[in-house]
Formats: structure tokens, C-alpha cells, sequence
């Protein structure tokens, strides 16, 4: 039997009601952290919590939208009121974008929704619980982003909102390093009811038509392990075992593991101010484009 490697630690995961956020917050549970569970519907989110819960007072549940301020706000004064405080703050809180949007289609309530739905609720959910992390010079945010925010798998709101978490988790890690509070982010995938279905089968093969996806990408989004496979991830990003890891974006789908590089840029031309004039646009045809 392994060891359990978050014993004592308070835990809040938002969006853990269904999909990848009820499979953390179950591996959570099963490394020795008490969780705080949340999804928009409270029924659901009861009913998360009673399924979870071993009787042992380790499980409660706050429901609502983690991107209301308030309700981000309740998630964390819930750990601290049941547990003593809070260690470990997760992100999994997501929708899906309308079947088919694009830039041409989407609404400006459509493309806010998004953002709300998960770049919003990182932010509301760090800015929560970061007084009480930077206090005890300890603990860990996992934020949830995608590979979606590359524009691989079309869409518009939901590339943006993903796109805005893996900037957040940058700046978040920077902000708070110097307080011991560790931030990274991880793109999952997985089967859940965002990934299955004929509308999604339908997008997946749209996609793969219009060039966008490869046959071997196509036939993995087609066939996405179950969400336990990515949840060790975000355990182990909350643990001591990766006490020296921060600011880093990390892919996990089945049995695969990737990291994405840093944002840095590739080396295109110099040339001095000082002494150089700008660059004319035929010169930049010539060095950008090669």
C-alpha cells in the first residue's frame, strides 16, 4: 500500500461535482486530504459530497459558481471553519463552449460566459484563498487549462478563457513564490460529459476535416481515458513531492504526461536603436517570414 502523501491537508476544488473535478477531489481524498466540494447545482453537489464522504466529517459541500466572488469566498471560509484552514485550492470549473461557435457566431454573453467560467473562477478562487496562503508561507494552486487555448480544437470563448488561466498561472506563481505558495496548471484530458456524445463526436471530425487536427490527435480526443487517469496529476501538484515545481503548465491525458515549454521567443533579428533606424516592412518580409 502507498503512502498517503496529503494527510492533515485542507483541500477546496471547485467544479468537483462531475467529470475531472469529482476524480481529484476522490484521489484527494484518498491521500489524506479533507475536500471542499462545488458545483452549480446544489442538489448535485450534496449528492457529491454524501457519495464521497466516509462518515468521517472529511467532505463539505458549497455550491454555486465559482466565478461569483461570494461564492469563491464562501469555498474558502467552509475549509477554514471546518477544517482549521486551507492548503491545497484546485480549479476544475469549466463548460463547454455552443456546439459548432466561432468568432462568427458567438455572442458577447456567449464569449463572457466562458471567461467567467474558467478564467474567472481562478482568479476569484486564488484571490480567496491567497491572504490565508501567503500567511502560513505555505501551500498549492492547481489551475485547470487546456490545449484548446493553442486553437487546435476550434471555438473562440473557450480557447481565450483557457488561454487567460495558463497567463494566470505565470503571474499567480510569480506573485506568490516569494511567500512559499506554489502555482501550476494542468491541460487535461479525459472522458466526461464535455468529451462524449455524437455533437462532440461530430466536432472532433469536423475538425479533423477541416485540417485542424491530425489522425492521431482525432483518434485520441475520440478516445479519452477515464478522469482518474488525469487526477494523480493535480494531487501530486499539490503534495510536498513537488514542493520545487511552480509556474509550470503540465498535459495529462490517459496514460501520457507532457509539460509545455516556458513563454519565451525564438530569436527572429536584432537590430540597435540607438544607431539603426526601424525596420522597413520589406525587411520584415524578409527576416519574419523565413
Amino acid at each position: 500500500m502507498t503512502a498517503a502523501h496529503l494527510t492533515g491537508r485542507r483541500a477546496v476544488v471547485a467544479g468537483s461535482t462531475r467529470g475531472i473535478g469529482l476524480a481529484v477531489a476522490r484521489e484527494l481524498l484518498a491521500q489524506g486530504a479533507s475536500v471542499v466540494v462545488n458545483g452549480r447545482d446544489a442538489d448535485v453537489a450534496r449528492a457529491a459530497a454524501d457519495e464521497l464522504s466516509a462518515g468521517d466529517g472529511r467532505v463539505l459541500a458549497v455550491p454555486g459558481s465559482a466565478a461569483d466572488e461570494f461564492v469563491a469566498q464562501a469555498m474558502i471560509d467552509a475549509a477554514v471553519s471546518g477544517f482549521g484552514g486551507v492548503d491545497i485550492v484546485i480549479d476544475c470549473a469549466g463548460t463547454a463552449e455552443p456546439t459548432g461557435s466561432s468568432i462568427l457566431t458567438m455572442s458577447t454573453y456567449e464569449f463572457f460566459a466562458q471567461l467567467d467560467a474558467h478564467l474567472v473562477s481562478s482568479f476569484e478562487l486564488a484571490r480567496a484563498a491567497a491572504p490565508l496562503l501567503v500567511d502560513q508561507e505555505a501551500g498549492a494552486i492547481v489551475l485547470t487549462g487546456s490545449a484548446a487555448a493553442s486553437g487546435m480544437f476550434g471555438g473562440t470563448g473557450y480557447p481565450a478563457g483557457k488561454g487567460g488561466v495558463n497567463g494566470l498561472t505565470a503571474a499567480l506563481a510569480a506573485d506568490l513564490k516569494q511567500y512559499g505558495v506554489r502555482v501550476n496548471a494542468v491541460c487535461p484530458g479525459a472522458r466526461t460529459r464535455l468529451s462524449t456524445g455524437e455533437g462532440y463526436r461530430s466536432h472532433i471530425d469536423d475538425l479533423y476535416e477541416r485540417g485542424l487536427l491530425d489522425a492521431g490527435t482525432r483518434d485520441v480526443a475520440l478516445d479519452p481515458a477515464p478522469p482518474e487517469y488525469v487526477a494523480p496529476l493535480y494531487a501530486y501538484l499539490a503534495s510536498d513531492l513537488a514542493s520545487d515545481v511552480t509556474g509550470r503548465i503540465y498535459s495529462a491525458s490517459g496514460g501520457f504526461i507532457g509539460r509545455y515549454p516556458e513563454f519565451e521567443p525564438e530569436f527572429v533579428a536584432y537590430r540597435g536603436h540607438r544607431d539603426e533606424p526601424p525596420y522597413t516592412l520589406e525587411e520584415l518580409a524578409g527576416i519574419v517570414t523565413r
